[in-house]
This record gives C-alpha cells, sequence and structure tokens, in this order.
C-alpha cells in the first residue's frame, strides 16, 4: 500500500436545507512513500471522485458513489496547507458535530486541535456555501463512529 482512504457519504440537514455529504476518514501514507506526492495525488483524486466530475481508474463500476453536494471533515491543523494544495478549502470558525444530539462530540472540543475542510460541488451548495462558514454542522453519526 502506498497510499489509502475511506469515502463516506450521508445526508445531512443544515440551515433548513438537505444536502448530499461526503467526507474524507482515514487518510494515511505508507512511511516510506511520504513526500513524494501520493498522498496528495489521491487527496485531489477523491475530490474529482467526490464532486463526479472524475473517477479513480480503479474505483469500482458496479458500485458508483453518488454525486454529493458538498464534501465536508476535519483534519489536524498541521495539515490544512497540504489538504489546501489539493483543492479542499479550509472553513475558519466551522466546527462539525459528530455524536449524537444527547452527546454530542464537537471538532472544536478543548484539546483536538482540528479544522474543517470543505469542497463545494452543486449550483445549489455554492450557493448557500456561505452558511457551512462559521457554522456548527450536526453529523450525529451516533455512538462508534463519533465524527463521521
Amino acid at each position: 500500500m502506498t497510499a489509502a482512504l475511506d469515502i463516506l457519504s450521508k445526508d445531512i440537514t443544515h440551515a433548513g436545507r438537505s444536502y448530499r455529504a461526503a467526507g474524507l476518514s482515514a487518510v494515511v501514507t505508507a512511511a516510506a512513500h511520504r513526500g513524494k506526492g501520493n498522498g496528495r495525488q489521491l487527496v485531489a483524486a477523491a475530490r474529482e471522485l467526490i464532486a463526479g466530475s472524475g473517477s479513480l481508474p480503479s474505483a469500482p463500476k458496479a458500485n458508483p458513489m453518488p454525486k454529493a453536494d458538498l464534501a465536508l471533515f476535519t483534519c489536524d491543523r498541521p495539515l490544512r496547507a497540504f489538504y489546501e494544495s489539493a483543492g479542499w478549502e479550509h472553513l475558519d470558525g466551522t466546527a462539525l458535530i459528530g455524536g449524537t444530539p444527547h452527546a454530542p462530540f464537537p471538532s472544536d472540543q478543548p484539546g483536538f486541535d482540528k479544522v474543517t475542510m470543505a469542497g463545494f460541488f452543486t449550483e445549489r451548495a455554492t450557493r448557500h456555501a456561505a452558511e457551512f462558514r462559521r457554522s456548527r454542522i450536526a453529523l450525529y453519526p451516533g455512538e462508534i463512529d463519533r465524527l463521521w
């Protein structure tokens, strides 16, 4: 394995509107392959796949991913520039809220030094992108996968 990631997706409601959202998770590059652009290439290809404007050559054809309106995920603050270099946008002041409504798990909790990254892919999501900036976005995946 050179580099790998997971693409997650779900329907969310934010500011009274429903969206098909995707996100990146478990992005990793094998130590022997770091610093060679493999991770950046994979993260950029994932962005194109999510946007529906491209495809990964090895992506299974039988299970195509539905086009997402937008993508949201968090990363460690020092990785912000890495994701921006692959086409992702930083949403300053935005927090993703995982967990459940009764036991929330916010990405801006003390000691959890994360930033929120995004991509807006449909005309509708782009038109309402300002509603995602400096906001708290409820993902509520449940007790097990606490953030996405």
